[in-house]
């Protein structure tokens, strides 16, 4: 708990330089971009974690890394350099990017699918969370096969389960309860 409060804590200072800077599009890309980075490497994410490396050269390669990031990107590394706190990096990126889309009235929704959506069936699903909803929606699509068909969609602490397998299941109960 300590690490997310520290993480929500670098993010919101980074977020108000940024926004002082008129460049918190900038660094939200570079956040989006750590993220990405930390997600699909597994070495890298066990590199910021392990306490056997010093600081330096943590810093050192994520200049090498990131290098064509936003001096309040750049910023944060020296601070986490500072501070000895690498290890929180991929949750600040996340906690940058929740606080951001806050700010900007962006709701995140995710739809999960048996199949990946296509864009024309994506457009109508955004047409109908904007019934629902007035801010800004990004959509994420995660493809499980296990519910069969239909979709899954949530957004926020919100849930509408559409799926076959959702559908089976309650059919399934209302058969046991007779």
């Amino acid at each position: 708990m300590a690490e997310s409060r520290a993480a929500i804590r670098y993010a919101k200072a980074i977020l108000d330089i940024a926004q002082a800077n008129n460049n918190a599009d900038k660094v939200l890309a570079d956040m989006n971009s750590v993220t990405a980075s930390v997600k699909e490497s597994k070495e890298l994410k066990d590199f910021l974690d392990n306490p056997v490396v010093n600081g330096q050269t943590k810093f050192a390669a994520l200049s090498e890394i990131f290098a064509s990031v936003q001096n309040e990107t750049k910023g944060l590394f020296q601070l986490l350099l500072a501070n000895k706190r690498f290890e929180i990096l991929p949750s600040i990126a996340k906690q940058f990017v929740s606080l951001y889309n806050q700010a900007n009235g962006i709701e995140s929704a995710v739809v999960t699918t048996a199949v990946p959506l296509t864009s024309d069936l994506e457009v109508k699903v955004l047409a109908k969370i904007k019934e629902f909803s007035n801010k800004q929606v990004t959509l994420t699509n995660v493809v499980d096969p296990s519910i069969i068909g239909g979709f899954v969609l949530r957004m926020g602490d919100k849930q509408y389960n559409a799926s076959v397998a959702n559908r089976l299941q309650q059919l399934k109960r209302e058969f046991s309860n007779n």
